[in-house]
């Protein structure tokens, strides 16, 4: 049968509180050192009894473990103090930005016209007055984009117009080499006529057969 559980809380009896303290001191040892041995861990145990005998394990030196303990608690609170004086920062930061925002916006609702009931008369001139000069650097830069695409279309009419030039000067030389190429009128008189008797004629004597003389008298017989 497996060992009941025990309820964890302070032993009244003085005998069976001394008993159990040697048994779990001695179990809390070995547990101890089997850690140092398997895991190659430094492991410091340090056990007071409420007689105010030491008992202690330490597989390096109590001392050198204790200052190392210092050590990393020393650099634990640091590195936690430089979290804190970071996360402070981060969120002073973060207050300027919203803060930064919301001028931002109220003086982008300012120039759209809105919100004006919360200025003075001053803040309303001062306002006046940006949007006159904003209105001003708009203008100008309006016309100098105009005036840049009036040149360009003047550039290209010219040179539509030169293109179109070129192509009636092409045109105007190719008829003339047309021209060149066709015949002269006296050329065409000089030509033969012609006569559809002739060519029948002609044509009705060169298809005719040869005959022999004895053809020929044959067909005179007959």
């Amino acid at each position: 049968m497996g060992r009941g559980k025990i309820e964890i809380k302070r032993i009244e009896n003085t005998t069976n509180r001394q008993v159990t303290f040697c048994k779990r001191r001695n179990g809390l040892l070995k547990k101890a050192y089997e850690l140092s041995i398997l895991c190659d861990a430094e492991v410091a145990l340090i056990v007071f009894s409420s007689r105010g005998r030491l008992y202690e394990y330490s597989n390096n030196s109590i001392k050198a473990t204790i200052e190392r303990y210092k050590k990393a608690c020393a650099d634990s609170s640091s590195t936690t103090s430089i979290t804190q004086a970071n996360s402070q920062y981060y969120q002073q930061e973060a207050t300027k930005l919203r803060q930064q925002i919301q001028i931002l916006q109220n003086a982008n609702r300012h120039l759209m016209g809105d919100a004006l009931s919360s200025l003075t008369v001053k803040e309303l001139k001062q306002l006046e007055n940006r949007l006159e000069r904003g209105i001003t650097r708009i203008r100008s830069k309006k016309h100098e984009l105009l005036f840049a695409e009036i040149e360009y279309m003047q550039k290209r009419e010219v040179e539509l117009q030169n293109d179109n030039l070129y192509l009636r000067t092409k045109l105007a030389e190719n008829e003339r080499a047309q021209a060149n190429m066709l015949p002269a009128p006296d050329q065409f008189e000089a030509m033969p006529s012609f006569d559809s008797r002739n060519y029948y004629e002609a044509n009705m004597l060169e298809a005719a057969p040869h005959y022999s003389h004895q053809d020929q008298t044959a067909l005179h017989l007959g």
